[in-house]
């Protein structure tokens, strides 16, 4: 094995990252207190579907919970449960990420029975039929089997009944021209409705491989013995590793482009995305964070004081920006929801807060408060295994660079409001930019 260490800031012993011949990665990670943090980072997820199989990856992720050939479905949860252990899952864009969180028990006897029973679910679900259920015809759903197809189904249209969810949809849609970041992560009913156990089989094997896997423990135990302890619970068998998919990455739209649609609300909602760099440029990163801090996070912000604390009449309810990172390409968005009779007002002024990130310059108090901030979050990620363990997954499945960490509080630090106003130039004009509106129907 390959053996390699980062600093990684607030932890009182470096982080070390061991690459086996496979492929797969066992990183461990010293945090005192008896908690500790398993997880498997695996690099699939919506980034690896089609208008086939959209929402595979969503699926698979609750079936995996379904049982193994050792152990039937619920034994995992109910065992690990008992000894007081958090235990859940997650998909996104470019991952799906399994993780306990548990006491590590006298002589790190139960770490040692999560980290088999980790592996086993990782390595041999057997998905079975009777869990999956049969699929059927959406327009004749006379089912009365109402298994794990169902419970997703049924996910899916309460999130398709969300307002931000349809106006999101709408904006990430044509953000993109052909790149696989354009679909909704959880899929379509009518594509989980109809999905084969073979065809989400086909889909374990060729992604979840041993060069996708990155397995991470955090706490304090004997790291010899648990490095021992993975390395002989994470035998892949001579699983093969699937040749790793590039997709083309979009440039940015050269005009706007304006989707407007309607629904039983009683409220407008209003979404503008911009395309952003790769999660690994991480200055531009950071510097895109601290730009939506300024924008739009807490009260203190510009789209907060200027749109809703100043305004001589009522007209938003809600006004902020959120800046989301992926492998292939950042999103930033700017969000606002406000009374419908107000809508083209609505629109300019959140178009001026937008330009004014030029016009009406950054401050050097405006800086200096979202420094702080971004350096208290990167801080308080560093307190409980479980946050440090989703950290290094993020840092090892979507920038692919643990390393970066051990820069991060200077990049911060050596900001400057020049170097804000390149990333605004570059990244957020409203000439690239895709705008979703969502207005009530009556």
């Amino acid at each position: 094995m390959k053996k390699s260490t980062v600093k990684y800031p607030y932890l009182t012993e470096d982080v070390e990252i061991y690459e086996r011949e496979n492929g797969h990665k066992i990183i461990l990670a010293h945090k005192e207190g008896e908690l500790v943090n398993i997880s498997t980072w695996v690099k699939t997820g919506s980034i690896n579907e089609n208008d086939k199989n959209n929402g595979i990856s969503h699926f698979l992720e609750h079936l995996m919970f379904k049982g193994t050939h050792k152990h039937k479905a619920g034994y995992f949860d109910r065992t690990l449960e008992a000894k007081g252990a958090i235990v859940n899952a997650a998909t996104w864009k470019d991952y799906t990420y399994y993780y306990v969180t548990l006491p590590k028990g006298p002589k790190e006897k139960d770490l040692n029975l999560a980290i088999e029973l980790h592996a086993d679910m990782m390595l041999d679900p057997v998905l079975p039929e009777e869990e999956i259920g049969a699929p059927f015809d959406l327009k004749n759903p006379k089912v009365t089997d109402k298994r794990e197809r169902h419970v997703v189904i049924e996910e899916i249209r309460m999130r398709k009944d969300q307002n931000w969810t349809r106006v999101y949809n709408a904006c990430n849609f044509n953000m993109y021209k052909k790149h696989p970041y354009k679909r909704d992560v959880i899929g379509t009913p009518e594509i989980i409705s109809q999905v084969s156990r073979d065809e989400i089989m086909d889909y374990y094997k060729t992604f979840y491989t041993p060069e996708n896997m990155t397995t991470i423990i955090v706490g304090d135990f004997d790291k010899e013995k648990v490095l021992e302890k993975v390395e002989k619970e994470f035998d892949f068998k001579g699983r093969q590793n699937t040749p790793q998919k590039i997709n083309d990455i979009d440039n940015p739209t050269n005009q706007t482009i304006f989707i407007e649609n309607k629904a039983k609300t009683n409220t407008s909602y209003l979404m503008i995305g911009f395309l952003g760099p790769k999660a690994n440029q991480l200055k531009e990163n950071i510097e895109l964070d601290i730009i939506s801090i300024i924008l739009g996070e807490s009260t203190s912000s510009r789209l907060y004081q200027n749109l809703i604390e100043k305004q001589p009449e009522p007209i938003f309810n809600l006004a902020n920006a959120e800046h989301y990172q992926f492998k292939d390409g950042n999103n930033f968005f700017v969000q606002a929801n406000f009374k419908p009779e107000k809508k083209d007002l609505a629109i300019d002024l959140v178009k001026k807060e937008i330009k004014n990130l030029i016009n009406n310059k950054i401050t050097e108090d405006e800086l200096e408060k979202a420094k702080k901030k971004t350096k208290s979050r990167f801080a308080f990620a560093a307190e409980t295994v479980s946050e440090i363990g989703e950290t290094i997954g993020y840092y090892m499945t979507v920038c692919e660079d643990l390393k970066l960490v051990e820069n991060y509080l200077k990049d911060v630090e050596d900001i400057t409001i020049e170097d804000l106003e390149k990333t605004v130039k570059k990244y957020l004009n409203l000439d690239n930019a895709v705008i979703s509106l969502l207005e009530p129907s009556d």
